[in-house]
């Protein structure tokens, strides 16, 4: 991952709650991967002596396209999702993050929460639990250290 995009996001945590150190688009895995692939697939010529059904040229526009998504800077410097109903709320209620608000069962926008955290999480992203504790800094090195074992040749 490229350190730079890391840095920009390594200390946000959303006002979902989700660590945006954790998302691939936000922390530059995705377009460095997706440039080592291209790289790989290219020098090695997989593109015309892969499988049969291996679309080298479609996958190869594929990979330039995933390259060309920007890298997001988080919610909290104007990133993400524009239409996100849950970043207004917080910020109305002058709270870091849903997990702070006394008021989850009876959220007008809690099915957006479930959604938009079930899929992070389901995808490996991390995220503040009702039951953390740790302050902001101690949860952000407890995430990074946890991505560096998951991943040592990222630039965690």
């Amino acid at each position: 991952m490229d350190s730079k995009h890391f840095d920009n996001v390594k200390n946000q945590i959303g006002r979902c709650g989700i660590w945006c150190g954790s998302c691939v688009v936000g922390n530059g895995t995705l377009k460095d991967l997706a440039k080592r692939s291209e790289h790989i697939i290219g020098g090695y010529g997989v593109d015309e002596w892969g499988a049969k059904d291996f679309d080298g040229k479609e996958f190869m526009k594929g990979l330039a396209s995933i390259q060309s998504i920007p890298v997001c800077i988080g919610c909290l410097k104007g990133g993400g999702n524009t239409e996100c109903r849950i970043r207004p709320c917080v910020s109305n209620r002058r709270i870091s993050d849903c997990m702070e608000c006394g008021d989850v069962k009876s959220c007008k926008n809690i099915e957006a929460l479930q959604k938009v955290r079930t899929g992070a999480l389901r995808v490996g992203m991390l995220a503040k639990t009702e039951n953390d504790k740790a302050n902001r800094q101690q949860l952000v090195e407890k995430w990074t250290a946890t991505i560096r074992s998951k991943c040592p040749q990222c630039g965690a």
